[in-house]
């Protein structure tokens, strides 16, 4: 049985207050209508009967009056278990409720409201809890309207309950801060509202908004640009008497009033604030990311989700005080949750907004009215990250002595006895044994160290510099930062003014993470008939020996000056790229190792041998060089049978893998959004950089280009490193087209087939680079379409709409002709395969310029159709026209489409666009049948007969329609009863016997 009240999917158990409800208001059903009995009911009755009104109310609007009237007349506790259960109904299934039970839910409010229910301002504050900040959804906007409305009508009530005006007054001040970025005309009334009751509080009622205390000021600062609270700033900066609150007379006043966490939890929603405390309380160390990834995608997952980043933050170190059991215990830590989250921050000013939540305490930190666990999570991930993550301890740090220099200027010392007094508390409390973790680093700065120095001197407690460093003391919580979440090892970046962050920030490439092999001054022939030697007596050493003097090897022959080289082979002969593929070829055999082996091959070794192998030092060399020398080298081993295509191929296609886990997978929109991903999971591409570093730094030796180093590659070289691995892949099957005399697009099928078979959970990601990196061979094929068709299932061919959708490729192109022919060849392919083809195709086609009306042209003069083979492609023509607007052409094509088989085709297509775009339609129509009338082409009769029959059954609504639309309507509707006449006169024309 479908639930009335809540959105449940198919996997969901039914929810046990809904079950209540529904059980008393079948059981009581026959006396929720009047007349109404006037027995009094006993506390069993009464409870049922509360729990069945309500239902009843949220199911059957069209009774909301005679219900309400009902509820008052048995109303015994002035509405206080009433309220509730609307109270725990909005805290345990709001966002799932069904919309009409919301637009009901807040109707039930207001009649509390206005009989000021007992609980009626708790049930207001969660409602305004419900609203979800950085969500611009409908839904969300008209919850906001609706609240403000209330505050607005029920003002003298509001007034009367202070709680209920201050937490309103910080719900709008902090969402409006979202709003304000919106345009349009559907915007500004909500924007009013809210700027009005704000302003009207704040100026009206100053006193009341102190109880706020310093939270005010942080969530004011969001909106200095609107000019109603530029005038507040400057007031309360400038003339804080003008407020009218006695004793109040600067805003320092202000900074010294601790926030109650009652406030903080405002801005988190109660579904939200679950989770939270459940990953605080029971979520181990080593066992968080599966968490952290669910409540991103969860709560994150919007354009504008991670602006309520800085809420959680303040929510965490404000509201969330576990006890000494969990502090104790092997439980994950607040202040590695806040790590997590301030890598979540893909946008500068989310990331600034989060710091300052995580440090805004301790620049008025006082030690008789502020609690320490507030503080306690800033100084425990800056200390925990010393020495493995220093970035982090550094980017901190900075930004919290920024703070003290720009925050306030005018009561800079104000905000310098509160960070000094802040450090103080923190190690006379045991938090930190010292500071010394700070002053004895070295990877600090001096300069950094001092302002941290000149800070803590102002405090009793004063920070000793030593003249020799000291080793850093032992911490509370674990000691192994391997423990700390597995995606908080980006580096929170200080925002800088063009926003770029480095790509090492994410990949965690260190400044000099890889020393380039050792080319020595001599001879370089020598050298490279040395390694050679070297090589061949590999077997006799490690593995990793053998690799260090093949890598040599490789960068010298690929580095080397071509014309010389090419010189130096006619008298030394290892230098031939088929002897020195052989000499490769036989050192590592010698040692159990397959040069190009399938990779299913070599899952029984624990390698990854597209890192860690000969045959991944051959591909880098080939990818970074281009050189005539490796190139030949390369094809000698295809030439021989080994897998060397294949192997380039999936190499490239898990550098893109790789970089789309990092979102930089095709052209970034935005060169800050980087997502927190573990090491683990971007091996190739940290190991790519890496080598091409290297690679480039001994080529650039000597010349005036300078390579910068891993740590300093950006997003777009990253994304330049990707298309130069596919363009080095495009140069290989170059080089075979010529050797075979084979297309490209063969050869690239024969490799691709080879993939499938050992690639499986990156099949999808392979067949998605084809089309992004090598359109021209792939786009519009149908080889490349039929095998992503068999190879990948339904959850796969969804990703790939999104994907298409968002144009990060093409399947089928722009060429009509192409289109039709592959709609044409998938009539004989099975009916799974078929359904897939059309899934993509209606998503490519929504955003294609393919004209639509051609593909169905050349469609439906294929001749007679069979239906049992036909239905599917003429259901998706049919879902492809109807996503289309009606344009005169393509209506031009439906009426004229035979009527065969499918004969309601053309008549479902108008009726369908007359829903969507009703005037568009009949404007085309007019068009059209002018058009027809001079030319003499045929209509479809029937099927306008059909569409005329369909017109008339809308009845009312239909004229409603008519009489909005363009003057060609009265031509239209002639139109088309001359259409039915000459359908009925053809009709009555045919025999008796014959119908």
């Amino acid at each position: 049985m479908s639930s009335k009240l809540l959105q449940l999917k198919l996997h969901e158990a039914e929810n046990q207050l809904e079950h209540t409800l529904l059980d008393s208001f079948q059981l009581l059903k026959p006396q929720l209508k009047p007349p109404f009995p006037l027995t009094i009911p006993t506390p069993s009755q009464y409870s049922n009967l509360n729990q069945a009104i309500l239902y009843a109310i949220l199911t059957q609007p069209l009774s909301f009056k005679t219900h309400i009237t009902h509820l008052h007349a048995i109303i015994t506790d002035g509405y206080e278990y009433f309220t509730s259960l609307v109270s725990k109904l909005v805290f345990e299934t709001y966002p799932r409720l069904n919309e009409s039970v919301k637009v009901q839910l807040l109707s039930v409010v207001r009649v509390l409201v206005d009989v000021s229910g007992v609980g009626v301002d708790g049930l207001v504050v969660l409602l305004m809890r419900s609203i979800v900040v950085g969500d611009f959804s409908d839904g969300n906007l008209w919850l906001c309207v609706e609240l403000v409305r209330i505050f607005l009508d029920y003002w003298d009530w509001v007034l009367e309950e202070w709680l209920v005006l201050t937490s309103g007054l910080f719900t709008f001040l902090r969402v409006l801060s979202d709003h304000c970025k919106l345009s349009g005309a559907k915007y500004e009334a909500l924007k009013r509202m809210e700027i009005d009751f704000c302003v009207r509080v704040i100026r009206n009622h100053f006193s009341l908004c102190l109880r706020i205390g310093r939270e005010l000021v942080r969530i004011l600062q969001d909106l200095v640009c609107v000019p109603e609270f530029k005038d507040i700033w400057k007031d309360l900066l400038l003339n804080p008497s003008v407020f009218g609150v006695d004793g109040f007379s600067d805003i320092s006043q202000l900074y010294c009033l601790r926030t109650s966490s009652r406030y903080l939890l405002l801005r988190i929603t109660p579904e939200m604030e679950t989770q939270l405390r459940f990953l605080l309380t029971h979520v181990q160390w080593g066992f968080q990311k599966r968490y952290q990834a669910w409540f991103a995608k969860k709560f994150f997952y919007r354009p504008e989700g991670e602006t309520v980043i800085s809420d959680i933050v303040r929510f965490i170190c404000c509201a969330h005080h576990p006890p000494n059991e969990i502090i104790q215990s092997n439980v994950i830590s607040r202040w590695a949750i806040i790590g997590w989250l301030l890598t979540c921050c893909r946008n500068s000013h989310v990331e600034a907004n989060t710091k300052l939540a995580l440090f805004y305490d301790w620049m008025f930190y006082n030690e008789r009215v502020d609690n320490i666990m507030n503080i306690e999570p800033g100084m425990l991930l800056m200390v925990n990250s010393i020495p493995t993550y220093i970035d982090i301890t550094k980017n901190l740090l900075e930004f919290l002595l920024h703070l003290v220099d720009i925050y306030d200027v005018q009561r800079k010392d104000v905000i310098v006895r509160g960070v000094s007094t802040t450090f103080g508390v923190l190690v006379k409390k045991g938090v930190v044994h010292s500071l010394e973790v700070f002053s004895s680093c070295t990877l600090l700065s001096p300069l950094l160290k001092e302002k941290l120095a000149n800070i803590c001197s102002k405090s009793a407690l004063a920070m000793r510099l030593p003249h020799h460093p000291l080793p850093p003391p032992s911490l509370p919580g674990p000691s192994n930062l391997e423990k700390q979440t597995s995606v908080s090892k980006k580096p929170p970046m200080v925002p800088k003014g063009n926003g770029m962050k480095t790509i090492s920030s994410v990949l965690k490439i260190p400044v000099a993470s890889h020393t380039p092999p050792v080319i020595h001054d001599k001879n370089p022939i020598n050298i490279m008939e040395d390694l050679v030697r070297r090589l061949g007596e590999s077997k006799k050493h490690s593995k990793d020996s053998g690799l260090q003097i093949l890598e040599e090897l490789l960068f010298s022959y690929a580095n080397h000056g071509i014309q010389s080289l090419d010189s130096a082979t006619s008298a030394n002969s290892f230098l031939r790229p088929e002897a020195l593929a052989s000499q490769v070829t036989k050192a590592f055999c010698s040692n159990g190792y397959d040069m190009f082996a399938p990779l299913k091959s070599l899952a029984q070794f624990n390698s990854d041998d597209e890192i860690q192998s000969a045959t991944a030092l051959v591909i880098c060399t080939y990818i970074f060089s281009q050189n005539k020398r490796i190139q030949e080298l390369v094809l000698f081993w295809s030439k021989n049978g080994y897998l060397v295509g294949p192997r380039i191929l999936s190499y490239a296609s898990r550098l893109a893998y790789e970089a789309h886990k990092i979102d930089r997978s095709g052209t970034p929109k935005d060169e800050n959004n980087f997502s927190g991903i573990s090491s683990s999971e971007t091996l190739l591409l940290k190991h790519h950089i890496d080598k091409y570093v290297s690679f480039m730094t001994i080529r650039g030796k000597g010349s005036a280009n300078v390579i910068p180093p891993a740590s300093k590659i950006d997003s777009k070289q990253v994304i330049e490193l990707i298309r130069g691995a596919f363009t080095s892949y495009r140069s290989f099957l170059m080089s075979c087209n010529l050797e075979k005399d084979t297309s490209l697009d063969k050869i690239l099928i024969s490799d691709l087939m080879s993939c499938c078979e050992w690639e499986k959970k990156r099949l999808k990601e392979i067949l998605c680079n084809i089309f992004s990196f090598v359109p021209d061979l792939s786009t519009g094929k149908d080889e490349f379409i039929r095998l992503l068709l068999e190879m990948l299932d339904y959850a796969d061919i969804v990703a790939l709409q999104f994907e298409i959708c968002l144009k990060s490729f093409a399947i089928f192109g722009e060429d009509t002709d192409l289109v039709s022919h592959i709609i044409k060849n998938s009539l004989s392919w099975g009916f799974v395969e078929q359904q897939k083809l059309w899934a993509l195709i209606g998503s490519e086609q929504a955003i294609s310029k393919v004209k639509v009306e051609n593909v169905v042209t050349d469609f439906f003069c294929l001749g007679d159709f069979d239906p049992n083979v036909h239905s599917i492609a003429v259901g998706g023509l049919f879902t492809l026209c109807c996503r289309r607007a009606p344009t005169p052409e393509l209506v031009s094509t439906i009426l004229s489409l035979p009527d065969n088989t499918f004969e309601t085709f053309t008549a479902s297509v108008l009726a369908n666009w007359v829903v969507s775009d009703g005037s568009m339609l009949f404007s085309s129509l007019a068009k059209c049948l002018d058009k027809f009338d001079k030319t003499g082409v045929r209509i479809n009769q029937s099927s306008i007969s059909r569409f005329s029959d369909f017109l008339d059954k809308q009845g009312k609504q239909y004229t409603s329609c008519l009489n909005k639309l363009s003057v060609s309507i009265p031509k239209i509707r002639a139109k088309l009863a001359n259409a039915v006449a000459a359908a009925q006169k053809k009709a009555d024309d045919i025999p008796v016997k014959r119908r």
